[in-house]
């Protein structure tokens, strides 16, 4: 403990005692010297998390777009974190957030430069932000292009064992790639398919290699939202398989945009079974010397399983604005998972007996074991689990059964909340009007302390914003590179969908030469995306994902256009919501489009510096209700344009 903390405690001191002093003087003295602005809001807020780290409480810390809430959090972890001699894991929103914490001029890096000194932050990533060596070489043999055999070349020596290992860099990394396309990388990266335990090259592998390197982080782990819940689910079942969970134990985990945690929860509690994953687990037994019995029954088991997904993919449904198809549950359907589900379990007791024979592969029994469990209550939840939220995705080489549960509140409580260290929960939107229940109940959370101030900054001074309505498509597409041309550039467009922004993307290949660049996410890595658009102030950068966390001050994000009001899809996981209250319109919809508008309009106003406008695209004779809740969400007062 006391491990270099950037101040000196005495015998007959606390360390909170002297954290709250040292804070104070960060606060008034030291950054102000060094140029950062004094915001009382941010001092308000940095004082309020001394008492849940204090008492090993959540708190919500609800602040206002410009607080500092990122430099607060960070001062209070890295000495947690330092204090009690373990990492504090710090989960943004998603992937393409993370990066933007450890950015150059970003706030780690500002704070160390100002503190004089050294945060250990590593990151986190997902899985699939990880290349996979064997879509690689797949790839490489597949495709005429000369792109990925140029990353085969480029992989260190030791990857095929012409060099040692005893000294190497980390590699593999969504990042080290930013030239591949959103489409190119997903033909290399790690999907769920890979069957990682029995790769060869696993432990040189460079998803293995980073996975060790962060977990010896001595200050901060950077990671998303989706990827600390995977490490909550998966924990157990990694200890058992021999493995190390995904994260190490933290000293205190924050939330940045906690308000989205909840999704998180969901999503890494889904159930997703593919029509390649039966076919690959099954096959690995037919390596073996199998009984006549069990080799019928893999036999079975594959066609039943090819008739279950031809079945979905005839009655699944697409849904505009989704990638997701809605899914009904038929009787044929169901008559049709439910064979499948007999047959496997009679499977697994054909492998007990085979186990005994001693004939099959010990690690392959037990992978493959581990798997049918999974498909078995998959196919469970399926037939039996009307409260569970069901959908079918399908891509050009695989067809998935998705299953989600509603509720993650028990879960949460038990699994993550009774840990006895602090949580911090920060955003700008975490309460409806000062009452945080609804979040609070949602994920399980029964005591907490909170707070809510206000942002720092002058809107009325700072911002204008502007309200558009466009007949139809063209009219909008044509006044939006209106609005790009008198701005010379300089602005974020937000997107409610990647359908959405793929249009536009269209429409603009068919204006032909425009004098600014246009960025478009899913064209480059996102994070090096980020920082051109930053670099390069004549320029336009087009996002579905970056309503949340995108922090660029100055003259390069002078404007901010929206394109349509942010409204959730009609997809399978709101339309559970909407089924489950009593206003659909009014308590899911709404909130959702307001939540997310807030957030996207925040992006334009970082310093108190910073000048710009907010252009919205609205439908003609959209209804009152929506017209009232979006103008009272406004922090000024907008001009309609005709």
């Amino acid at each position: 403990m006391n491990r270099n903390l950037p101040f000196t405690i005495s015998k007959n001191e606390s360390f909170y005692e002297r954290l709250g002093d040292w804070i104070g003087d960060v606060f008034y003295d030291i950054l102000p010297e060094k140029g950062f602005e004094l915001r009382d809001e941010q001092v308000y807020m940095a004082f309020q998390l001394e008492k849940a780290f204090k008492e090993k409480k959540v708190i919500f810390a609800e602040a206002g777009v410009g607080t500092g809430k990122t430099i607060s959090y960070l001062l209070y972890a890295y000495c947690y974190a330092r204090y009690k001699g373990m990492p504090a894991v710090i989960a943004c929103a998603d992937e393409t957030l993370i990066e933007q914490l450890v950015k150059k001029e970003g706030d780690i890096e500002k704070l160390e430069r100002a503190l004089d000194i050294k945060m250990d932050v590593r990151l986190a990533k997902s899985r699939d932000q990880y290349l996979c060596l064997k879509k690689l070489e797949h790839a490489a043999g597949k495709s005429q292009e000369e792109k990925f055999k140029d990353i085969q070349r480029g992989l260190p020596k030791f990857v095929y064992g012409q060099a040692s290992m005893l000294s190497f860099d980390r590699y593999g990394d969504r990042r080290d790639y930013p030239e591949l396309t959103e489409n190119d990388w997903n033909a290399v990266a790690w999907d769920p398919l890979q069957d990682c335990f029995s790769c060869e090259l696993r432990h040189r592998c460079g998803q293995t290699l980073h996975r060790e390197h962060y977990r010896k982080s001595a200050d901060i782990i950077v990671c998303s939202h989706d990827f600390y819940m995977e490490n909550v689910w998966t924990k157990e079942a990694r200890k058992r398989e021999g493995q190390l969970p995904l994260l190490p134990e933290a000293s205190c985990v924050v939330f940045d945009e906690g308000h989205l945690l909840e999704i998180a929860s969901q999503k890494a509690l889904t159930y997703r079974i593919s029509s390649e994953m039966l076919d690959r687990l099954l096959n690995r037994l037919t390596g073996n010397e199998v009984r006549d019995e069990t080799l019928y029954l893999i036999e079975d088991a594959l066609q039943l399983n090819e008739d279950f997904f031809r079945q979905m993919s005839y009655e699944a449904k697409e849904i505009k604005g989704s990638d997701r198809f809605e899914l009904g549950k038929s009787k044929h359907l169901l008559e049709v998972a439910n064979s499948l589900r007999k047959t496997i379990d009679s499977l697994t007791n054909q492998l007990v007996y085979e186990s005994e024979l001693f004939v099959l592969n010990e690690y392959d029994l037990k992978i493959v074991d581990e798997y049918l469990d999974q498909i078995l209550y998959s196919l469970k939840l399926f037939i039996e689990d009307n409260k569970g939220i069901v959908w079918y995705e399908q891509n050009s080489s695989s067809q998935t059964l998705v299953i989600m549960p509603r509720l993650v509140a028990d879960i949460l409580r038990e699994e993550v909340f009774t840990k006895n260290i602090p949580f911090v929960f920060s955003s700008a939107t975490l309460s409806n009007k000062g009452d945080f229940s609804y979040i609070s109940k949602s994920l399980g959370i029964d005591n907490y302390v909170s707070f809510t101030v206000d942002s720092p900054f002058d809107y009325e001074e700072n911002m204008s914003i502007f309200i558009h309505e466009k007949a139809n498509l063209e009219e909008k597409w044509n006044a939006i590179l209106s609005q790009l041309n008198s701005a010379g550039g300089k602005s974020l467009i937000l997107f409610h969908t990647k359908q959405a922004m793929q249009q536009f993307k269209e429409y603009v290949a068919a204006a032909g030469n425009l004098p600014f660049s246009v960025l478009f996410e899913g064209d480059s890595e996102i994070s090096r995306l980020v920082e051109k658009f930053q670099r390069e102030k004549e320029t336009v950068l087009c996002s579905y994902h970056l309503w949340e966390g995108l922090d660029i001050p100055g003259e390069s994000l002078s404007n901010v256009l929206i394109y349509s009001l942010p409204f959730p899809p009609h997809d399978p996981v709101f339309e559970a919501r909407r089924k489950n209250s009593v206003s659909p319109f009014e308590e899911v919809d709404i909130p959702y489009m307001l939540l997310r508008l807030k957030q996207g309009i925040g992006r334009l106003i970082r310093t108190s510096a910073d000048r710009g406008e907010v252009h919205i695209w609205t439908e003609k004779n959209q209804p009152i209700e929506v017209s009232n809740a979006v103008l009272d969400s406004f922090p000024v007062q907008p001009t309609f344009v005709k």
